[in-house]
């Protein structure tokens, strides 16, 4: 199996998912309990994301600047700063502890 019958498998899987989305009677969702779920697996999901582009670096673990920079705009938004400000604190943040050597 080549790359290209990979990507055209991916987009043909992509593609009847997003289908049989739409094929799922609304009622199913508008009940509490899957409401809360697709809710919740909403947030796991941007979790994920946030948490794979913070310490991943190809097939590796890596600790560098990044991570302070998150816990810090992580702290900014419990507080209920606002976003330009979580996003200026957290680079500058970054840029220091590289600038610094403290972090790569």
């Amino acid at each position: 199996m080549t790359l290209w019958h990979s990507v055209l498998l991916a987009s043909i899987v992509c593609v009847a998912l997003k289908t049989a989305g739409y094929l799922v009677p609304p009622a199913w969702f508008e009940a509490p309990r899957p409401s809360r779920t697709i809710d919740l697996l909403t947030v796991a999901l941007l979790a994920a994301l946030v948490v794979v582009q913070t310490l991943g670096v190809g097939q590796a673990i890596v600790v560098d600047a990044r991570v302070p920079a998150v816990l810090v705009a992580g702290g900014l938004l419990a507080l209920r700063a606002p976003f330009l400000l979580v996003v200026v604190a957290a680079a500058v943040v970054a840029a220091l502890l590289r600038w610094g050597g403290l972090a790569a």
